[in-house]
Parts: structure tokens; C-alpha cells; sequence
């Protein structure tokens, strides 16, 4: 208990909270609009007539005479009552309206007032106030910012606060990761990066999840970045509105979470659902300008109200006890960017607590979702179980929140292509060695950190937002790009253990390479110059692939590693590229290209794990390249492309339909690709006006595209890899790619600008049709980690009742999705994050682009309509990417997704660099090869390094994934061991510490501390896998199906790589 002063208000704690506005003295005052309260520091020997003073200017000023109201806060669990919880919070996006940067210093309040600096400023100092009060905070791109801005003074108070449980820091990642459209490795990422602040200033490990915002819930959010961090619980607030509507009448809106079929019981999670969402009950918002009634407890003036706000209390309480197990519930007091005047909220709450545990119907108290955890355990609940997740969601009837899995594809492939590149520059920072001081990846990894943030890589952000994230994504990868151009350079010239300090050589790398866009490559090669190609493979197996540059000249020749010519092919560069990459060269760099290439060189390349190859590009002196043949297909012709086992048929009579025929695996299968659009809602409907829009997806009318007949299909053929070009309308081009010994299929797309002048929204998809016999069923993955069984028009949690049968029928994508008969699986897998279905048997949807001309009342205000500009010129954005299928016998497709599926989301690292013939024999005076791997070692199939960092003082953060779910493949699916060792050649391993997914804690303690929950007809953890410890000797690793384990290293000295060379 405190007592609160009305007039005036004198609070003298033992530290204070913020830089003082008198420079030079150890007093400090804020002004609040209804608060005047000085808080003072003492550290003055002369402290007693400070006190003196400082009262006594308070009564001077207040005219002498001092009345209060005393509230008792101090109330904790009382069992046998109803426990009302009361969480103070808010949720700050790490951008939507505004830029992450406006919504911290409060800029930009013509869109939307708001000012997280006020925010914690405010917390503060009402934390101070009461030592009772609570508050949790969550979003570290935000905290992080206000740290760096306070006094070590101010630091101090707040660890205090910290440290004393007042304040609580809750999920602690950088921002508060969507779960639909984001990779696990990036959720990984993002979330380690808070938890190490989080560590290193306030030693502590968050123990809750809190992902109340993000549109739908995902199974790797449960298992991997709550159990596996070591989070004892999940809250979140957006689930289906009929399995909300379920769940309250069976109480069973709290489960355990088993996300993971083959981690089972041993990374399940208490999870909970809130009510409605996470705000506080109706009646119960206390912002400045809020219209809830407030706690009018003077009984001297007019509007008294203590009774109707208790009963208002008690009445809001046991309703939601009604659908809440235990005598425990949870309010969550707060909303978007809630507190910037903490203490109307704080004076409203001491009140309701102080007469409502007076009224004795029900107990309130200050709290903290750990507290509310806690309590839950306490009670010894047996919880109803929850398997698979909790997409799709939906808010009302029409209202599916599906579009956003595709809304700004060109972003999502940007974070896609950034996460990939920063998981291979971390490597190479750690090749060469950190340096604080740059270039370093800590810019990269910032950007790509809020990039996942629930309203950014979603596409749900305004315009200039996004374009913010994507700014911030241009500038990490420019330090990182020199990184990475400076270690590998090392790497080339290292031939003594003087390690690395300033390599000649200078490569240059192409990240506009998809818009046909590379300066370095597009040289001319006179007699004498060759272009030096190395590729750089982040992965830890061996990888044979097809790589394609722009030339100027087809005549050259490619030599590899040791100096050897290979067989390289030139393909003609199609005249659409060429408008791509005049267009938005033009609109990303502001200048015209120089030059113009007029061919596509492909060769094949080998690399070794974690390791590069080189190769050599010259001006051939007899015989070059091999140039495609080029077919125009005639009426009623047929071609085929495929030069192994892969043969695919196309006909011009029938331009939609493909004969794939798999000689190997004796497969053959009719495939039918086709585009269409749906066309956006418009809102016509009086009875439920939803639009389509960034979130929602609501089709008015499904459109086939046909093909443009006019348009001729055409046919290259070569040694490397054969084509077939098609024009399907005006703004939809595709090219079907197959390449020698890959028995899969690459479709390119080109789509856009999408018409709107018939004032028509539109979203655009392709359908791959087969005859396959599929039942209903396919299978999405979760964030690119465990699969899904899905089923048209079900829901295993409840009975769906059907309204969308084609939004309410559509999942995100992130590595792919198949389907399966009793014969054969059909896989597709994508480059970037996107929505798909299984709308018919037999059929994959994906939707490539969305351009819509309303917005759809879910906040953004703000239509759907990305444009670029060159001078006055603006169009519609143009979308280019590229998605693979494959078809395999039942039960042998899982290779192929789990495998080239990780090859998509670490591509091959291009870097190039000039040299002169005469002056330099590269292949003598350069390492053309290496590995960062003992020479003999690869790793295993099924597993992947999905982080090798360098952390201070030289230590190692490694984490080891296993690809594979259990029974996803015969051979595949087991435990499989890693030897450490051969990981580090020319290191002595000194300790290996296993950690918390997080990194933040040793796995042992958090093993320690995990909570074990009752399961209603739980039989315990039987059939669970889980590798064993590390052996001390050996230093060798298990892995069991879908585990991810993670360590940090510590070596018998710091130095570096090079150290081996």
C-alpha cells in the first residue's frame, strides 16, 4: 500500500527515473496535465533542508492545505475468489501508419498520435509512484531506441523496476513477428537478437510469449519460438470468430499446444486465446481521451459513481469467468500505443482495485501474464490438448484475413532474399573475423529484425512504410555486401596465417540480378580480361547447380576451378527483360542503364560445403559457348524440352496443358497451368460492405486468362537447359525451365503492371491442374518448417460453416505446399512467402500478385495499390519470381521439398571481379577452392546450419536443424549425428555450452524450470526423440526429426580461419 497525495503530490523514492530539467541540481520535476509531482534525489549531505525546501515551495504553491485519498494496491491471489488479473500494456507496431522511427519520437501524428517515447517516459515515473503497479513491455526495436537515449542514472532506477518485478519484459524479441508469411529462421533470428539485449543489460530471460496481434497463429510459433525459447506460456488474441465463439461455450479458449507431431508432449505449450482481443473489457479504456466512464470517488463533487463502476467490474468479471477454467482471468489493460500518459490510466486502476477488494465480491490485483501463469499451474488444471495451428482466421463471415499472405510480393521476396543473404554473411564475417567497428552484419540484421514485424513483411502497412522497410533492408545489405565482398576476397588471397586486413581484390555482387541487372558481369571481355566468377555455397553439402549472368558478348568461353573449360551455353535475352530492367533500373537507381546485354550465359557449377568455387569467364579464341537453338512453335506442332529423365510437351493447340513424363520413376502425369483473377469485393453488399483489401481477401467473380493464340509460343534448346517462352496476355509472361539432370520444373512469371482501368481491383493466381485424385486434402507448410494437412472446407476444431469457399480456403505458403493420391505426390515450391490452396482434386493454387482499389476497414486506411515512378510516369508494380514443381512416386517427395527447398532460401552467393590474363595467373596465385569444413567431411543430408555466428570475444553461435518430420521419409526421418569437430577444422574446441533456441539461457536450466502442465487423457511423452548430449570427446551432435539444437563454442584461442589456410 501507498499513499497517494491529491494535492499536492509528494513521492520520494530512493532513485529517479529521468535526466533532471535543472542540469545542475539533484532535483526534478514533472509536469503532468493532472499530476504535479516532484520527485527528488538525494545525494547531497544537506539532504534534510532540501526536503525542507522542496515541501515548502510545495505548500506555498499549493496554499498550505493537503487532503488525500489513500488506495490499498498491495492485494495479491486470493484463493477461493475470482482472481481478476490486471495486465497494464500496450502494443506499439514497429511501423504500420507511420515508420517505425515516427511512431518512437511521435512525428507524423497527422496520421496517427502516437509517441512511444512518451510511452516509456510515462511508465516510469507511474511505476515509482506505487511500488504495486505493474507493467509489461514487448517490442525491443522501441526499448532499445529509449535505452540508448537515458542517463546511466535513469538506467539504474529502471533495472531496479526491472529487477524488483514491476516491469516485465514479455516475448522480448525486436517486434512482435507475424506467423503466416515469415521464415522460422527469421522468427529465430529476430527473437534472439531482443533476448541477447535483454540478456546483456538486465540479465534476464523472458519466460511468456505474447503474439496478441498477428492475423492467425502458427504451429512453429507454439513449439518452436515458445516452448523451445523456454517461454512457460503463449497468449494471443486473433483466432476464427466461430472457433472463438466454440471454444467460450467448452471453456477451452486455454490449451496445450502440441505444435509439432514429432516433438510431441516435449515442446508443448500453455497457450490462451483471449475473449474477444487484447484489449481491456468495453468501459475499461483510460486514455487521455478516451469516453469510459472514470472512478469518481470525491463524494464532494457532482457524478460520484464508485458503486456503479464496482458493479460495472464484478458484472464484466464473472462474465468472462463463465468461459475461463480455475478461478483465474486475465485483463489485458492497454491497446496500440497506450500509456503516453500513464497515470490516467494508473489512477483509474488504483481506484478499481482499492473498491472492488472492498465491495469482496471479487479479487483484483496488479499483474503480469507470469503471475497469471503461474496461477494457472497453481490450480493443477487438467487442459484440453490443440494440435496443427490457427490459420486461417477469420474476424466475421467475410471478413478472411487470407490476402495478406501474397499483399507486396516484391517486399516479401526482398526480406526473403535478405534472410538468405544474412545467414550466408555471418558465416563469412565469421570466416574473416567480427569487427565491431564495421562493416559488419549488425545493420542487416536490424532491418531484416523488423522487417517480420506483424505489419511488414505481411504488406499491411501504408505505402511509405514499406518503403521504409525497404530502405532499411538497402542499407544493411550495402555493409553487408561490403562484408561479404571483403571476406571472400580474403579468402581468395590468404596463402599465409597473417590472417586478413585489407585484400586487393574488390568483387562486386548483383542484387538486381532478377531484374537482369548486373554491371559486374556485363563487361566487355577484350583479349586479355577475363571476369572472375566465385560462388560462394552456404550450405553444408555439396551443391551442382545452373547459374545464368547477363554478357554483352556470346562469344566466350568458362573455365572452372583448376583452369579446365566447361560446357556453357548463351540463351538470347527475351525482350521483356529488357523493359524490366530499363524500366526499374531506371525507377531504383535513377539513371539509365549504360549498357544493354544481349544474351544470358549459363553454365554449371560445383561447390563444396560452406565453401566456394571459382570460374572464369573469357573471350573464347575458337570455339565458345554453345549457342540455343531457338524454335518458334507452329500451329498444331508439339515440342519437348528436357535433356535427362524429365521430358515435358507442349503443344500449341492446347498452350495451357504439359505431358510430364519422369523416365526413371516411370511418372507420367497431365499438367495443366492456367492464370485467372479474382476480382476484389467492392462493397455493394449493404448487409456486409467488406471490401477486399491489404488484409482481406473477398473475390467478387472468378476470371480465367486465356491465352493470347496470336502470341507465338517459343522453344530453346541447349546443353545446360531449355525454355519455352509464352506471352499469355499483355501483362502476364511465363517462361517453363528445365535443366539438365534436375528432374524438376521452373516456372518464371512475369506479372503486371495488373490493369485497373475498369475500375476493377484485382488479385492474380495460377493453377496447376493434374488428374490426380486428391480428396480434398493437401498440405501447407508452417513457416517453412513442419507440414499440414489441410482439407477443403473443414476445420478439425470445430464445424465449419462455410461462406468464402475460396478465401476461407486459402494458407500461407512459405516453402510449399503438395498434394498426394494413391500414387503420386505433387509438389510446388515458392521463392517467397505466399497464399495457395487446393481449391479442386487434383489442383495448386498460388496467388501471385494483388492490386486493389479499395481499403478494407481493418485500419490501414489505405488501398492496396503499389506503384513505381520513373520522372512523372507511375504504373502498377510489376511482380517477377519463379515457383518449382515436381511429381514423385507416394511417399518420395519429401527429399526433393526438404532439399531444394533449403537450396531456394540459401541461393548461391555470386561475387564478381576482373583480372588481367597477362599480368595474372589466377589459378597459381589464388585459392580457386575451399571449404570451411575439414576436407573429407560434408554434413548429412537431413540436417542444415542454420546460424554460424561469431559472437564477442571470439565464441561461436551454432545452430544445427533437422529437415525432417517423423515417417516424412523411409531413410530420412531418423536421428541423425554431426560431428563437431570436422566443423572447425584448425580449431581446438574448448567447451560447447547447449542453449536455449534463443540462446539466452543453458538448455539445462531452462529445462530445469519448464513447467509440466496436465493434459486431459495425456499418456506422458512416449514416442518422443530427442538427440542425446553432446559427447565431451567426441564432440558429436544429435538430431532428431524436426529438432533444432543450439550452442555456443568456445575455441582455445580467438583466432580465425585464416589460422588453418
Amino acid at each position: 500500500m501507498i499513499t497517494k497525495w491529491k494535492y499536492p503530490s509528494f513521492i520520494l523514492p530512493h532513485r529517479f527515473t529521468k535526466d533532471s530539467i535543472f542540469s545542475n541540481s539533484n532535483v526534478f520535476l514533472f509536469l503532468g496535465c493532472e499530476e504535479f509531482t516532484p520527485l527528488v534525489i538525494f545525494h547531497h549531505p544537506m539532504e534534510k533542508k532540501l526536503i525542507f525546501v522542496v515541501t515548502l515551495l510545495g505548500f506555498l504553491f499549493y496554499g498550505g492545505e493537503s487532503k488525500f485519498i489513500e488506495y490499498n494496491t498491495s492485494q495479491g491471489v486470493v484463493s477461493g475468489k475470482l482472481n481478476v488479473h490486471l495486465v497494464a500494456h500496450t502494443h506499439d507496431d514497429v511501423g504500420w501508419l507511420k515508420t517505425v522511427d515516427q511512431y518512437y519520437v511521435g512525428s507524423n501524428n497527422s496520421i496517427q498520435g502516437a509517441c512511444v517515447q512518451n510511452v516509456l517516459d510515462s511508465m516510469v515515473h507511474a511505476l515509482l509512484a506505487d511500488k504495486n503497479r505493474k507493467f509489461i513491455y514487448v517490442e525491443i526495436a522501441f526499448f532499445q531506441r529509449w535505452w540508448d537515449d537515458q542517463s546511466e542514472a535513469v538506467k539504474n532506477i529502471v533495472k531496479q523496476l526491472v529487477s524488483s518485478g514491476q516491469l516485465e519484459f514479455i516475448n522480448g524479441g525486436m517486434c512482435m513477428h507475424d506467423e503466416a508469411v515469415v521464415h522460422y529462421i527469421d522468427m529465430i533470428d529476430q527473437t534472439t537478437l531482443g533476448h541477447r539485449f535483454l540478456k546483456e543489460e538486465f540479465d534476464l530471460t523472458p519466460r511468456i510469449g505474447w503474439q496478441i496481434d498477428p492475423f492467425g497463429h502458427s504451429a512453429v510459433q507454439a513449439y518452436l519460438l515458445g516452448a523451445e525459447v523456454g517461454f512457460d506460456s503463449l497468449f494471443f488474441g486473433r483466432i476464427d470468430y466461430q472457433d472463438r465463439n466454440k471454444r467460450k461455450k467448452e471453456k477451452s479458449l486455454e490449451v496445450i499446444w502440441q505444435g509439432s507431431k514429432s516433438l510431441g508432449s516435449s515442446a508443448q505449450i500453455f497457450a490462451g486465446a483471449f475473449p474477444e482481443n487484447y484489449e481491456p473489457p468495453s468501459g475499461f479504456y483510460f486514455e487521455v481521451n478516451d469516453d469510459s466512464q472514470i472512478v469518481q470517488d470525491n463524494m464532494n463533487l457532482f457524478d460520484y459513481n464508485v458503486q456503479d463502476r464496482v458493479n460495472d467490474f464484478v458484472a464484466a468479471a464473472l462474465s468472462q469467468a463463465n468461459i475461463t477454467r480455475t478461478n483465474h482471468i486475465m485483463w489485458t489493460m492497454g491497446t496500440d500505443f497506450k500509456y503516453q500518459y500513464a497515470h490516467t490510466w494508473y489512477r483509474q486502476l488504483d481506484k478499481l482495485i482499492h473498491y472492488v477488494n472492498k465491495d469482496g465480491r471479487v479479487n483484483a490485483l496488479y499483474s503480469t501474464p507470469s503471475i497469471y501463469t503461474d496461477a494457472k499451474y497453481a490450480a493443477n488444471e487438467s487442459w484440453p490438448i490443440k494440435t496443427d495451428d490457427f490459420f486461417p482466421y477469420s474476424d466475421r463471415a467475410n471478413g478472411f484475413w487470407t490476402g495478406y499472405f501474397t499483399s507486396r510480393p516484391a517486399l516479401k521476396r526482398y526480406v526473403r532474399l535478405m534472410s538468405g543473404y544474412y545467414l550466408a554473411a555471418r558465416q563469412l564475417e565469421y570466416f574473416r573475423g567480427r569487427k565491431k567497428s564495421g562493416p559488419n552484419t549488425d545493420s542487416l540484421a536490424d532491418a531484416l529484425a523488423i522487417a517480420q514485424h506483424h505489419d511488414a513483411v505481411t504488406g499491411t502497412e501504408k505505402q511509405h512504410v514499406a518503403n521504409d522497410y525497404a530502405k532499411r533492408l538497402a542499407i544493411g545489405y550495402k555493409e553487408a555486401e561490403e562484408l561479404v565482398s571483403s571476406s571472400l576476397a580474403c579468402l581468395v588471397e590468404s596463402t599465409s596465417v597473417t590472417g586478413c586486413h585489407n585484400p586487393v581484390i574488390k568483387f562486386q555482387q548483383c542484387p538486381l540480378l532478377n531484374i537482369t541487372y548486373c554491371p559486374a558481369s556485363e563487361v566487355e571481355l577484350v583479349q586479355g580480361k577475363s571476369l572472375v566468377i566465385v560462388v560462394y555455397n552456404s550450405l553444408g553439402w555439396k551443391r551442382n547447380e545452373v547459374i545464368r549472368i547477363p554478357v554483352i558478348d556470346g562469344d566466350v568461353t568458362v573455365h572452372d576451378s583448376k583452369g579446365v573449360e566447361i560446357e556453357s551455353q548463351i540463351l538470347p535475352l527475351a525482350e521483356v527483360f529488357v523493359d524490366l530492367r530499363n524500366y526499374y533500373v531506371k525507377a531504383y537507381l535513377g539513371q539509365n542503364p549504360s549498357k544493354t546485354p544481349k544474351y544470358w550465359l549459363a553454365f554449371s557449377v560445383s561447390v563444396p560445403p560452406f565453401g566456394f568455387s571459382t570460374y572464369t569467364v573469357s573471350t573464347a579464341k575458337k570455339t565458345g559457348s554453345t549457342r540455343s537453338s531457338v524454335y518458334t512453335l507452329q500451329s498444331h506442332e508439339k515440342s519437348s524440352i528436357g535433356q535427362g529423365n524429365l521430358k515435358l510437351t507442349f503443344s500449341t493447340d492446347q498452350q495451357k496443358h504439359t505431358n510430364y513424363v519422369n523416365a526413371r520413376n516411370m511418372v507420367e502425369e497431365q499438367v495443366e497451368v492456367s492464370y485467372l483473377y479474382y476480382s476484389g469485393y467492392n462493397g455493394t453488399d449493404q448487409k456486409d460492405p467488406q471490401n477486399a483489401g491489404a488484409y482481406i481477401f473477398r473475390p467478387n467473380g472468378t476470371h480465367l486468362i486465356n491465352h493470347e493464340r496470336q502470341v507465338p509460343v517459343t522453344v530453346l534448346h541447349g546443353p545446360i537447359l531449355d525454355e519455352v517462352h509464352q506471352r499469355i496476355n499483355p501483362w502476364i509472361y511465363q517462361i517453363t525451365r528445365q535443366y539438365k539432370e534436375k528432374e524438376h520444373v521452373e516456372v518464371e512469371f512475369i506479372v503486371g503492371p495488373i490493369p485497373i482501368e475498369d475500375g476493377v481491383g484485382k488479385e492474380v493466381s495460377t493453377r496447376i491442374s493434374t488428374t490426380m485424385e486428391t480428396n480434398k486434402t493437401f498440405y501447407t507448410d508452417s513457416n517453412g518448417r513442419d507440414f499440414i494437412k489441410r482439407v477443403r472446407d473443414y476445420r478439425t476444431d470445430w464445424d465449419l460453416e462455410v461462406h468464402q469457399p475460396v478465401a476461407g480456403n486459402y494458407y500461407p505458403i512459405n516453402l510449399g505446399i503438395y498434394v498426394e493420391d494413391d500414387k503420386t505426390e505433387f509438389s510446388v515450391l515458392v521463392d517467397r512467402a505466399i497464399g495457395g490452396s487446393s481449391l479442386g482434386d487434383g489442383q495448386i493454387e498460388l496467388m501471385l500478385h494483388r492490386r486493389l482499389l479499395l481499403d478494407d476497414s481493418r485500419g490501414v486506411a489505405e488501398a492496396l495499390n503499389e506503384t513505381d515512378c520513373v520522372a512523372d510516369n507511375c504504373k502498377g508494380l510489376t511482380v517477377q519470381g519463379k515457383y518449382y514443381y515436381r511429381i514423385d512416386p507416394l511417399g518420395e517427395g519429401a527429399k526433393w521439398r526438404r532439399t531444394f527447398g533449403q537450396e531456394i532460401y540459401s541461393p548461391l552467393l555470386l561475387a564478381f571481379s576482373e583480372k588481367d590474363d597477362k599480368d595474372d595467373d589466377w589459378t597459381n596465385t589464388h585459392v580457386t577452392t575451399f571449404s570451411g569444413f575439414d576436407s573429407s567431411y560434408t554434413l548429412p543430408e537431413n540436417i542444415v546450419i542454420i546460424t554460424l555466428q561469431e559472437l564477442d570475444h571470439g565464441t561461436v553461435l551454432l545452430r544445427l536443424a533437422h529437415l525432417y518430420e517423423i515417417e516424412e521419409d523411409k531413410d530420412l526421418s531418423v536421428v541423425t549425428s554431426v560431428e563437431l569437430k570436422k566443423l572447425f577444422p584448425g580449431k581446438k574446441i574448448k567447451e560447447v555450452k547447449e542453449m536455449s533456441l534463443s540462446a539466452n539461457q543453458e538448455r539445462t536450466e531452462m529445462e530445469k524450470k519448464r513447467l509440466v502442465w496436465k493434459v486431459e487423457g495425456s499418456s506422458g511423452n512416449e514416442g518422443v526423440s530427442r538427440g542425446g548430449s553432446v559427447d565431451p570427446k567426441e564432440r558429436t551432435v544429435e538430431l532428431a526429426p524436426m529438432e533444432i539444437r543450439t550452442f555456443t563454442i568456445y575455441f582455445d584461442s580467438s583466432n580465425h580461419l585464416f589460422d588453418a589456410l
